[in-house]
């Protein structure tokens, strides 16, 4: 008898079980509104933080609260570049002394003169 009564269904397919004796969880239904005209509600969990926009089921676009709350706007920290991000961690005069440790080695592997460069050629601070 038992095989006769899951012939014609598929295993996992569909739940057998009810939903007598269960307690559901809170829950709050949050109306949206398009700027198209659409009007939608969403449930959420009672305690759940609730988004200030979300995608309009009908057209796709980005809907807000009914109540209004617009979504604030998240602080842009504006892009460093590398010469920024490298002024934080040293100073003029300590990366002058790093070129010039650098340029000494560079001219001892040409085999060029360690001499410093004409004074034309150096940088007044």
């Amino acid at each position: 008898m038992a095989e006769r009564a899951l012939r014609g269904t598929r295993l996992g397919a569909t739940s057998y079980e009810n939903d007598r004796n269960t307690d559901l969880a809170p829950r709050q239904e949050v109306a949206f509104d398009c700027p198209k005209g659409h009007r939608f509600t969403v449930p959420f969990a009672a305690e759940a933080e609730v988004p200030p926009t979300w995608e309009c089921r009908v057209c796709g676009a980005t809907a807000t609260t009914a109540t209004g709350d617009e979504p604030t706007a998240a602080k842009v920290k504006p892009p460093r570049s590398h010469w920024d991000m490298l002024m934080e961690r040293r100073s003029v005069a300590d990366l002058e002394e790093v070129l010039a440790e650098r340029l000494a080695i560079i001219r001892g592997q040409r085999g060029a003169d360690i001499a410093a460069p004409p004074a034309s050629h150096r940088r007044s601070a």
